[in-house]
Protein backbone atom coordinates (compact mmCIF):
# COMPACT_ATOMS: atom_id res chain seq x y z
CA UNK A 1 0.00 0.00 0.00
CA UNK A 2 2.86 2.39 0.83
CA UNK A 3 4.44 1.79 -2.61
CA UNK A 4 1.17 2.69 -4.39
CA UNK A 5 0.84 5.89 -2.34
CA UNK A 6 4.45 6.77 -3.26
CA UNK A 7 3.77 6.11 -6.94
CA UNK A 8 0.63 8.24 -6.83
CA UNK A 9 2.53 11.11 -5.17
CA UNK A 10 5.26 10.77 -7.80
CA UNK A 11 2.68 10.85 -10.60
CA UNK A 12 0.87 13.90 -9.16
CA UNK A 13 4.12 15.79 -8.59
CA UNK A 14 5.29 15.23 -12.16
CA UNK A 15 1.79 15.95 -13.51
CA UNK A 16 1.86 19.37 -11.81
CA UNK A 17 5.33 20.06 -13.23
CA UNK A 18 4.15 19.07 -16.71
CA UNK A 19 0.96 21.10 -16.37
CA UNK A 20 2.38 24.36 -15.06
CA UNK A 21 5.52 24.81 -17.13
CA UNK A 22 5.63 26.42 -20.53
CA UNK A 23 8.52 26.74 -22.92
CA UNK A 24 10.01 23.27 -22.89
CA UNK A 25 12.68 21.61 -20.81
CA UNK A 26 14.84 24.59 -19.88
CA UNK A 27 11.85 26.48 -18.53
CA UNK A 28 10.95 23.39 -16.48
CA UNK A 29 14.31 23.35 -14.71
CA UNK A 30 13.32 26.11 -12.27
CA UNK A 31 10.10 24.34 -11.33
CA UNK A 32 11.87 20.96 -11.13
CA UNK A 33 14.45 22.43 -8.75
CA UNK A 34 11.86 24.15 -6.60
CA UNK A 35 9.69 21.04 -6.38
CA UNK A 36 12.31 18.29 -6.09
CA UNK A 37 15.01 20.05 -4.06
CA UNK A 38 13.26 22.74 -2.02
CA UNK A 39 9.74 21.47 -1.37
CA UNK A 40 9.88 17.66 -1.59
CA UNK A 41 13.58 17.35 -0.63
CA UNK A 42 13.85 14.21 -2.79
CA UNK A 43 17.38 15.15 -3.92
CA UNK A 44 20.14 17.53 -2.86
CA UNK A 45 21.12 20.61 -4.90
CA UNK A 46 24.42 19.08 -5.98
CA UNK A 47 22.65 15.96 -7.22
CA UNK A 48 20.09 18.13 -9.01
CA UNK A 49 22.90 19.81 -10.99
CA UNK A 50 24.14 16.33 -11.93
CA UNK A 51 20.60 15.31 -12.97
CA UNK A 52 20.34 18.38 -15.21
CA UNK A 53 23.74 17.63 -16.76
CA UNK A 54 22.81 13.98 -17.40
CA UNK A 55 19.32 14.84 -18.65
CA UNK A 56 20.78 17.44 -21.01
CA UNK A 57 23.43 15.14 -22.41
CA UNK A 58 21.13 12.19 -23.12
CA UNK A 59 18.67 12.01 -26.01
CA UNK A 60 15.21 13.40 -25.37
CA UNK A 61 13.70 16.40 -23.61
CA UNK A 62 15.40 17.44 -20.39
CA UNK A 63 12.23 17.38 -18.25
CA UNK A 64 11.32 13.86 -19.37
CA UNK A 65 14.84 12.58 -18.74
CA UNK A 66 14.90 14.22 -15.30
CA UNK A 67 11.45 12.84 -14.43
CA UNK A 68 12.53 9.36 -15.52
CA UNK A 69 15.66 9.57 -13.37
CA UNK A 70 13.81 10.83 -10.29
CA UNK A 71 11.10 8.20 -10.72
CA UNK A 72 13.66 5.44 -11.02
CA UNK A 73 15.56 6.71 -8.00
CA UNK A 74 12.40 6.86 -5.87
CA UNK A 75 10.49 3.73 -6.97
CA UNK A 76 12.52 1.80 -9.52
CA UNK A 77 11.36 1.01 -13.05
CA UNK A 78 7.67 1.45 -12.22
CA UNK A 79 8.46 4.85 -10.69
CA UNK A 80 10.28 5.95 -13.83
CA UNK A 81 7.30 4.94 -15.98
CA UNK A 82 4.83 6.74 -13.69
CA UNK A 83 7.00 9.90 -13.50
CA UNK A 84 7.52 10.03 -17.25
CA UNK A 85 3.80 9.54 -17.88
CA UNK A 86 2.97 12.25 -15.33
CA UNK A 87 5.25 14.86 -16.89
CA UNK A 88 4.17 14.02 -20.47
CA UNK A 89 0.42 13.68 -20.00
CA UNK A 90 -0.49 17.40 -19.74
CA UNK A 91 1.40 18.23 -22.95
CA UNK A 92 -0.19 15.34 -24.82
CA UNK A 93 -3.70 16.31 -23.75
CA UNK A 94 -3.19 20.03 -24.43
CA UNK A 95 -1.62 19.42 -27.85
CA UNK A 96 -4.41 17.02 -28.80
CA UNK A 97 -7.14 19.49 -27.80
CA UNK A 98 -5.34 22.38 -29.52
CA UNK A 99 -4.92 20.36 -32.71
CA UNK A 100 -8.70 20.02 -32.95
CA UNK A 101 -9.12 23.80 -33.02
CA UNK A 102 -5.64 24.91 -34.08
CA UNK A 103 -6.49 27.23 -36.98
CA UNK A 104 -9.22 29.04 -35.09
CA UNK A 105 -7.20 29.07 -31.88
CA UNK A 106 -4.04 30.63 -33.35
CA UNK A 107 -5.89 33.43 -35.14
CA UNK A 108 -7.60 34.56 -31.92
CA UNK A 109 -5.88 37.82 -30.84
CA UNK A 110 -5.88 37.18 -27.06
CA UNK A 111 -4.10 33.86 -27.64
CA UNK A 112 -1.46 35.55 -29.80
CA UNK A 113 -0.76 38.11 -27.06
CA UNK A 114 -0.79 35.41 -24.38
CA UNK A 115 1.94 33.54 -26.26
CA UNK A 116 4.00 36.75 -26.55
CA UNK A 117 3.80 37.17 -22.78
CA UNK A 118 4.67 33.52 -22.17
CA UNK A 119 7.77 33.85 -24.39
CA UNK A 120 9.10 36.67 -22.22
CA UNK A 121 8.47 34.64 -19.08
CA UNK A 122 10.22 31.59 -20.56
CA UNK A 123 13.34 33.65 -21.36
CA UNK A 124 13.37 34.89 -17.77
CA UNK A 125 13.00 31.34 -16.40
CA UNK A 126 15.86 30.04 -18.53
CA UNK A 127 18.17 32.93 -17.54
CA UNK A 128 17.17 32.60 -13.89
CA UNK A 129 17.98 28.90 -13.65
CA UNK A 130 21.16 29.43 -15.65
CA UNK A 131 22.41 32.02 -13.16
CA UNK A 132 21.38 29.82 -10.21
CA UNK A 133 23.29 26.86 -11.63
CA UNK A 134 26.30 29.09 -12.35
CA UNK A 135 26.33 30.34 -8.74
CA UNK A 136 26.15 26.77 -7.38
CA UNK A 137 28.79 25.40 -9.75
CA UNK A 138 32.06 24.39 -8.10
CA UNK A 139 34.45 27.19 -8.97
CA UNK A 140 37.72 25.40 -9.64
CA UNK A 141 40.14 26.25 -12.48
CA UNK A 142 38.84 23.40 -14.64
CA UNK A 143 35.12 24.28 -14.47
CA UNK A 144 35.79 28.02 -14.81
CA UNK A 145 37.99 27.48 -17.89
CA UNK A 146 35.37 25.20 -19.52
CA UNK A 147 32.64 27.76 -18.80
CA UNK A 148 34.74 30.65 -20.14
CA UNK A 149 35.72 28.71 -23.28
CA UNK A 150 32.13 27.75 -24.09
CA UNK A 151 30.91 31.30 -23.45
CA UNK A 152 33.59 32.79 -25.74
CA UNK A 153 32.77 30.22 -28.45
CA UNK A 154 29.04 30.94 -28.18
CA UNK A 155 29.56 34.68 -28.48
CA UNK A 156 32.07 34.46 -31.34
CA UNK A 157 30.03 31.90 -33.27
CA UNK A 158 26.94 34.09 -32.86
CA UNK A 159 28.77 37.22 -34.02
CA UNK A 160 30.26 35.50 -37.07
CA UNK A 161 27.10 33.48 -37.81
CA UNK A 162 28.88 30.14 -37.52
CA UNK A 163 26.46 27.25 -37.12
CA UNK A 164 27.59 24.97 -34.29
CA UNK A 165 25.27 22.48 -32.64
CA UNK A 166 24.76 22.70 -28.88
CA UNK A 167 25.04 18.90 -28.85
CA UNK A 168 28.66 19.27 -29.99
CA UNK A 169 29.36 21.64 -27.08
CA UNK A 170 28.04 18.99 -24.69
CA UNK A 171 29.99 16.15 -26.33
CA UNK A 172 33.25 18.13 -26.48
CA UNK A 173 32.97 19.31 -22.85
CA UNK A 174 32.06 15.77 -21.75
CA UNK A 175 35.10 14.37 -23.57
CA UNK A 176 37.33 17.03 -21.98
CA UNK A 177 35.92 16.16 -18.54
CA UNK A 178 36.51 12.42 -19.03
CA UNK A 179 40.04 13.09 -20.33
CA UNK A 180 40.80 15.31 -17.33
CA UNK A 181 39.54 12.56 -14.99
CA UNK A 182 41.77 9.92 -16.57
CA UNK A 183 44.80 12.25 -16.59
CA UNK A 184 44.25 12.97 -12.90
CA UNK A 185 43.94 9.24 -12.11
CA UNK A 186 47.16 8.47 -14.04
CA UNK A 187 48.96 11.24 -12.18
CA UNK A 188 47.73 9.93 -8.82
CA UNK A 189 48.91 6.39 -9.68
CA UNK A 190 52.29 7.72 -10.79
CA UNK A 191 52.71 9.68 -7.54
CA UNK A 192 51.57 6.62 -5.54
CA UNK A 193 54.37 4.52 -7.02
CA UNK A 194 57.06 7.01 -6.01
Amino acid sequence: MKRTAGLFELFLTMLKIGLFTFGGGYAMIALLENTLVVRKKWIEREEFLDVVAIAESTPGPIAINAATYIGYQRKGVLGSVVSTLGVCLPSLVIIFVLSLFLDTFLTWRPVEYAFRGIRVCVVYLILSIGFKMLKKMKKNPFSVSIFASVTVCLVLFSIFAVRFSSVLYILICGAIGVSAYFLLRMREKKEGRQ
